[in-house]
């Protein structure tokens, strides 16, 4: 009996000690509520301005949003020019026949009537001599004429042709001292000479090449650039070239003028610049990389995360009046994470930015605050191959 009651004390002390446990969880985790209760309303409490909501008062879709900038799409163009002196000539003789003097090394700069060849002209030289002789007697007998006082005993018409003699005679004195003349090849302006293409007791035709004569303190560069970039190119514009030459720096240049048509087989039109060679550096015929920009029309700038891809092509999701419109684009560029794309959009139009897997045409959005603004990248560079140079 005494194990009984004994055994009855132990089971009502478990019990009222299992109770005591359930009460203290039951506390705790009515306490562990409070505090998780007290940690929301403080977060809402901090949580500042609550985000913007569809004008209509609806449960929207929350998007966060990007307000559109116009950027303009820079075209790059890139031409491979060549070289030509300012003055240019290549040298040929007037007559031909044995050469007997070059006066002229490779490089040499030759002031304007400079003789740099001269050929064998004895011949020449008697027949000037044998012109004046000519002449002197032609006009010995227009001066005896003169000195006659008795009347009648010269005429008027022995007079006259005594006058024709020596007119006569001072054209041909003249054409002999041309051809003596042209027995030596002259500079016909100053410059530089080239290799001399002769060697003295040669004999050569008038059409054989004596040397070639730059005058090349300023350079011409002639190129080629696309009919769309025709209105945009102006004389007086600056470009930069890059000489094909190992070593050769960039060289300045100006557009001097453009050509008054465009080839219509390949659309090309010609522009001539000009560029300061009095370092002379460098050379007529070097080819030259030319480029330059060309502004093109503005264009709406979007994330490129902002573009999604149907079965018609690439689409935005615009949002109008707190709903959203599916608006097709055309993507032109991208660069930096954005898009230049060809669209209906004005600067400032919103668009979905993120959220655009949720969109449907004419759903309610809620506009989120938006990401910080990045700076806007710079203009896309665009590209066109001229003249069978990568542009």
């Amino acid at each position: 009996m005494a194990k009984n009651n004994n055994f009855v004390t132990r089971y009502a002390k478990g019990a009222a000690r299992n109770d005591r446990v359930k009460e203290a969880k039951v506390r705790c985790n009515i306490f562990r509520m409070a505090i998780v209760f007290v940690i929301g309303a403080a977060l809402g409490a901090c949580g500042g301005e609550e985000a913007p909501t569809n004008r209509e008062g609806g449960a929207g879709t929350n998007v966060i949003p990007h307000r559109v900038e116009l950027q303009r799409l820079s075209e790059r163009v890139e031409a491979v020019g060549t070289a030509r002196a300012q003055q240019q000539a290549t040298i040929f003789p007037e007559t031909g026949g044995e050469v007997t003097g070059v006066f002229f090394e490779a490089g040499d700069f030759v002031e304007a009537g400079a003789i740099l060849a001269a050929f064998e002209d004895a011949e020449e030289r008697l027949d000037v001599a044998r012109a004046r002789v000519a002449l002197k007697e032609a006009q010995q007998l227009l001066d005896r004429y003169g000195r006659i006082d008795v009347e009648g005993a010269v005429s008027e018409s022995q007079i006259d042709a005594a006058r024709t003699a020596v007119e006569a005679a001072q054209i041909e004195l003249r054409l002999a001292e041309e051809t003596l003349a042209d027995r030596q090849v002259r500079a016909p302006f100053a410059g530089y000479v080239g290799i001399p293409q002769i060697d003295p007791g040669a004999r050569i035709g008038t059409d054989t090449a004596i040397t070639q004569l730059d005058a090349r303190t300023r350079l011409f560069i002639d190129f080629e650039a696309p009919e769309q970039v025709f209105n945009m190119i102006q004389p007086g514009d600056r470009l930069s070239l890059q000489p094909f030459a190992a070593g050769q720096q960039h060289v300045e240049a100006v557009v001097r003028s453009i050509g008054a048509r465009i080839d219509p087989q390949r659309r090309l039109f010609q522009i001539r610049a000009e560029a300061n060679n009095e370092a002379d550096r460098l050379r007529p015929g070097m080819s030259f990389r030319v480029g330059f920009d060309i502004p093109g029309d503005p264009l709406p700038s979007v994330p490129e995360a902002a573009i999604v891809w149907g079965g018609d092509g690439a689409y935005v999701w615009a949002v109008k009046d707190g709903r959203a419109t599916q608006m097709a684009v055309t993507i032109v560029s991208r660069t930096a994470g954005q898009a230049l794309v060809r669209a209906p959009l004005q600067a400032g139009d919103l668009i979905v930015a993120e959220g655009v897997q949720k969109m449907r045409e004419g759903a309610l959005v809620d506009l989120l605050d938006a990401r910080p603004e990045r700076a806007a990248p710079p203009p896309v560079p665009g590209q066109t191959t001229v003249g069978g140079a990568a542009l």
